[in-house]
């Protein structure tokens, strides 16, 4: 297909197909028999669904995507490599916290749980800092009331994780693996947040009971 029917298959418009052709996002087409023409396949459909992903869906900038697909384009990169890459990429930058009592003990809670549930325990990592940063602010407004529910929270997230790799495993081409990893984080998360929302009004209504309208 020319590239304007690559557009129409897509979705995507013919400017945006030849900016990532530009920034080595998307292979360039095969030159026919003109050089100003070449031919798209459904590994460019693929692709551009991937990208598009990981730019709409991730939020991920130019030059994190060109890293991704360098290393989904490369065999020797451990696909573990390529998923991790590929989320971390898409977590927003948060502002450093002060660093006081509450974040200290946050930080010394925070470790102790990984360890023990034997998760890994990157010093640098963004979602390390970020739950951190959240224990450290429930402390500071709450004290120690909301302590109770890192645990919990822990306890379902695993279960989680394990969904969530379960989906990816079931799958055995690596950008189907990376599009299906980034797609259900971003928005399982959003999925998660609605559903304990659901959860949550219906054990209140359970626990509190609403007074009937008469």
């Amino acid at each position: 297909m020319r590239m304007a029917e690559l557009s129409r298959t897509t979705g995507v418009p013919v400017a945006t197909i030849k900016y990532y052709v530009r920034e080595g996002l998307l292979p360039r087409g095969e030159v026919t028999t003109s050089p100003n023409q070449a031919d798209y396949g459904d590994r460019h459909v693929r692709r551009l669904a991937l990208v598009r992903s990981l730019v709409e869906v991730g939020g991920l900038s130019i030059a994190a995507v060109r890293a991704t697909l360098a290393a989904v384009d490369d065999p020797a990169v451990p696909l573990h490599d390529t998923l991790g890459m590929t989320i971390e990429a898409g977590d927003p930058a948060s502002t450093p916290a002060p660093y006081d009592e509450a974040q200290r003990t946050a930080e010394a809670r925070v470790d102790e749980l990984l360890v023990r549930h034997g998760w890994a325990n990157r010093p640098g990592a963004p979602a390390r800092q970020a739950v951190i940063d959240v224990v450290a602010t429930m402390s500071r407004v709450t004290g120690t009331r909301l302590d109770s529910v890192l645990e919990p929270f822990a306890e379902a997230v695993a279960a989680i994780a394990e969904a969530d790799l379960d989906t990816v495993s079931a799958l055995s081409d690596v950008e189907e693996r990376v599009e299906t990893a980034l797609v259900g984080t971003v928005l399982g998360d959003r999925l998660i947040a609605a559903l304990r929302r659901i959860a949550q009004e219906t054990v209140s209504a359970r626990r509190f009971p609403p007074r009937e309208t008469p």
